[in-house]
């Protein structure tokens, strides 16, 4: 019989699948090509749910239920809580844009990004193998959709289709690394996995096998060298409400499914997971900030610079433990979700003036078509300067102290080996600086195309106005952020 516990810990769940299949019903009989009634039904559903979450998280108690297939905890209710915060702002900046390209002809992006919601916040909950992959495929399945939306677009159709073929390549790898694992303890739960491979019962020769498969699939889903062929691909041919959807939320879920398999799960295999994130950072450092120069459309340089920052993020990912030594674990694993969460915050904000700035016919996306930016909205213009600032890294922005607690987090391991990636790292920012600086340069000092004025939406002003000043509030008062980061990760690594 299911206890009351294991219920209560995936209410959040059942409100988003049951307002899910809702709103589709609802959405019927909604005559508005803004689809108005919708998008207030989904909104107030998704700010149900955050609140939900910032209620168990404030709580700080683990919930086990169905059998420890789930958890409920503070680290995953807290990025439930910012996922489900991201999706709301995404909603509110593409809903103009989908509805001038025709994509709110039903309710199909509300009701597919909900249900993508929901795959993530499985994702974050699972405490087995299968859980959470039912989880991911939840999310790659809905995203699939969410990207062939524009269905008389072929530039659409064919980003649609890599993204289909690659992430059913990365699904395998991942399932097949599962079974492995499988096959070694003779468990998919992530507890009973993890007391096995202590045990020291288990072949090493084929749990590392299976671990290859598993980072090899975690890492195609978080976009890094040389699992990124995807990213750039589907960032520009993707309709940039859906791009954006894709570059936010999701990556929260990647690294809750990397905590949740690799440190929950393998933890005893430390030394050969940290090799792996070490080989994957650097290559995703450098690839990604060197293409990152050479591209003129924007969506394609964010998609590069993409795959640079999930590099930081796996470089607190792999300094966590030290020859068997988990005291540094908590540092370097808060200091990872502190980057990939203010990153999915700047993302949302830098992809928020693009959609603002296009318009029927017209997508903004090339580095040219911000010339002079500053003299048609020069607010929009100082919006999109802190969020390049911040991906840069260029203090008081958040994303400098992001960048800063991931390299203090590196260099206090206290390896030659470590120190040496810090002083790589630094060096790959400061070429990243360039192609971020570049378009500042444009926006301030090109003349513009067109004098028209910026028209915004009110709710989009708003949402947008919150977001740019939390990216430069956050960078100059950073300490409850990294605290509620520091205590997730405290308290998920003492259960």
């Amino acid at each position: 019989m299911i206890d009351k516990l294991s219920w209560i810990s995936v209410y959040p769940e059942i409100i988003l699948l049951t307002m899910a299949c809702a709103i589709a019903l609802v959405d019927l009989g909604v005559k508005s090509a803004q689809r108005t009634g919708t998008y207030l039904l989904t909104l107030l559903t998704l700010a149900v749910v955050a609140a939900l979450q910032a209620v168990y998280a404030s709580a700080g108690t683990t919930i086990y239920g169905f059998g420890n297939m789930v958890v409920s905890d503070q680290m995953g209710n807290w990025l439930k809580c910012f996922a489900t915060i991201a999706v709301m702002v995404t909603l509110v900046y593409g809903r103009p844009y989908a509805a001038a390209r025709g994509m709110l002809r039903g309710g199909e992006m509300f009701s597919l990004s909900i249900l993508a919601l929901l795959g993530m916040f499985v994702m974050m909950s699972g405490n087995n193998f299968l859980v959470i992959y039912l989880g991911l495929e939840l999310l790659t399945l809905s995203s699939y959709a969410l990207v062939a939306l524009r269905r008389d677009n072929a530039v659409v159709i064919e980003a649609a289709m890599k993204y289909f073929v690659l992430g059913a390549l990365a699904s395998g790898f991942l399932l097949y690394g599962m079974s492995m694992m499988y096959g070694a303890t003779g468990s998919l739960d992530v507890t009973a996995v993890f007391k096995a491979i202590a045990s020291r019962q288990v072949d090493h020769r084929v749990l590392v096998f299976g671990l290859v498969f598993i980072v090899a699939g975690l890492a195609f889903k978080l976009g890094v060298v040389p699992f990124h062929m995807w990213i750039p691909d589907v960032y520009q041919g993707a309709p940039t409400a859906v791009t954006l959807l894709i570059a936010g939320a999701p990556k929260l879920a990647a690294f809750a499914i990397i905590i949740r398999l690799l440190v929950e799960g393998m933890l005893p295999l430390a030394i050969d997971w940290q090799q792996m994130l070490m080989v994957l950072s650097v290559g995703s450092l450098l690839i990604g900030n060197l293409a990152a120069i050479a591209q003129t459309n924007l969506k394609r340089m964010l998609a590069f610079s993409t795959i640079s920052h999930m590099g930081f993020v796996l470089l607190g990912l792999m300094s966590g433990v030290v020859n068997g030594d988990i005291n540094g674990a908590a540092n370097a694993y808060s200091s990872s979700m502190f980057y990939v969460i203010t990153y999915v915050l700047t993302t949302l904000a830098s992809f928020g003036v693009i959609l603002l700035l296009s318009r029927d016919g017209f997508e903004s996306e090339e580095i040219a078509d911000f010339a002079g930016l500053n003299q048609r909205s020069p607010f929009y213009a100082a919006i999109m300067a802190i969020c390049l600032f911040s991906l840069a890294g260029i203090p008081p922005m958040v994303g400098f102290y992001a960048k800063l607690s991931v390299l203090q987090a590196l260099i206090a391991s206290g390896q030659t080996f470590d120190l040496g990636l810090a002083i790589f790292a630094v060096m790959m920012s400061l070429i990243g600086a360039f192609y971020y600086l570049r378009v500042v340069k444009v926006m301030y000092f090109d003349q513009p195309i067109t004098a028209s004025a910026v028209s915004t939406p009110l709710d989009v002003r708003a949402v947008l106005s919150v977001n740019g000043a939390l990216v430069l509030a956050l960078g100059i008062v950073p300490g409850g952020l990294m605290a509620l980061c520091a205590n997730a990760v405290v308290q998920m690594l003492g259960t």
